[in-house]
């Protein structure tokens, strides 16, 4: 999707590749049902697994029913709800636990060892950064002369299949990943050229706060121009700007790269595609984003 409106906010052209319509309303569809249907037969019927904040678990859960197969999910206390009802509605099991990531790998290790189901991690697997890839991939193959595609990063995967499929296409594409401050780790880990912890923050963009993997940190290493960092602000003013004027549904950690474009519009090439990753909010905390935000845009 296009828009006058950033057009003119931004002195650019801006190409809005949309994943909150993807099945699961979030891009992790594409990773889920990649890694999935590559399983052998023996393995898949055990069942799938994984820990997540909502987008993946949604995903991997769809993915599930479809083969017919169980779906085990450990989601962190506090969870959106609208994430946690579409695990179930889908037909996955939510295992909850506490809202830390330790928790998280903790209750899943339970889980595997109790089912015997395979995990599909959220974003360290070759076949999961392959699929959210794609998203790229049909943004470039619709429109070969964007200079520059900017994702959000999170765990990692999303911006390496972004910037692996990019760099496939077109070379000389530049990438760049958007993250909030409050949870800053591919930032700080991409300036000092070593894999750095997540450190103790917040972050309206639950779908944001893991850290990058091994895997993830050297493909970005090789591949990503550099993190631009946004502030919780600056990410709801995006978002309630996609909401007024384009008239679309995106969660915080979807327009977390919108923010990042209009961050820094002085070095913005004249092309720009931006990966608005999932659309996954459900409307009592949107309401409360809304106030949240202070922007006036009746100027735009």
């Amino acid at each position: 999707m296009t828009s006058r409106t950033l057009d003119e906010r931004t002195g650019t052209h801006i190409f809005l590749k949309c994943e909150n319509f993807q099945r699961s309303g979030a891009f992790k569809a594409r990773g889920a049902f990649n890694a999935v249907l590559q399983l052998p037969e023996a393995e898949a019927t055990r069942g799938v697994a994984a820990h997540s904040s909502g987008n993946h678990g949604g995903a991997l859960a769809l993915v599930a029913r479809e083969c017919g197969i169980p779906c085990y999910v450990v989601m962190p206390a506090g969870a959106p709800r609208a994430k946690v009802d579409a695990v179930r509605g889908y037909g996955g099991h939510v295992i909850e636990c506490a809202p830390t990531m330790d928790a998280r790998e903790a209750k899943l290790a339970e889980v595997l060892a109790e089912t015997g189901a395979h995990e599909v991690h959220p974003y360290d697997d070759p076949r999961v950064i392959a699929g959210a890839g794609t998203a790229a991939a049909e943004l470039l193959d619709e429109h070969p002369d964007i200079q520059l595609v900017i994702a959000p990063v999170s765990g990692g995967g999303l911006l390496s299949g972004t910037a692996i499929a990019s760099h496939g296409i077109n070379p000389g594409c530049r990438i760049w990943g958007a993250e909030p401050t409050g949870a800053d780790d591919a930032y700080r880990s991409l300036e000092r050229k070593e894999l750095e912890p997540r450190t103790e923050g917040s972050t309206v963009a639950d779908g944001l706060v893991a850290t990058l993997s091994a895997r993830t940190f050297a493909i970005l290493s090789e591949h990503v121009e550099g993190i631009v960092r946004v502030e919780d602000a600056e990410i709801l003013d995006a978002m309630r700007l996609l909401f007024e004027r384009c008239k679309l549904v995106v969660e915080p950690s979807g327009a977390a790269a919108l923010a990042g474009v209009f961050a820094f519009p002085e070095v913005l090439p004249e092309r720009v595609g931006v990966i608005l990753s999932g659309g996954n909010l459900d409307f009592g905390t949107y309401d409360e984003f809304a106030k949240a935000s202070t922007s006036d845009d009746d100027d735009d």
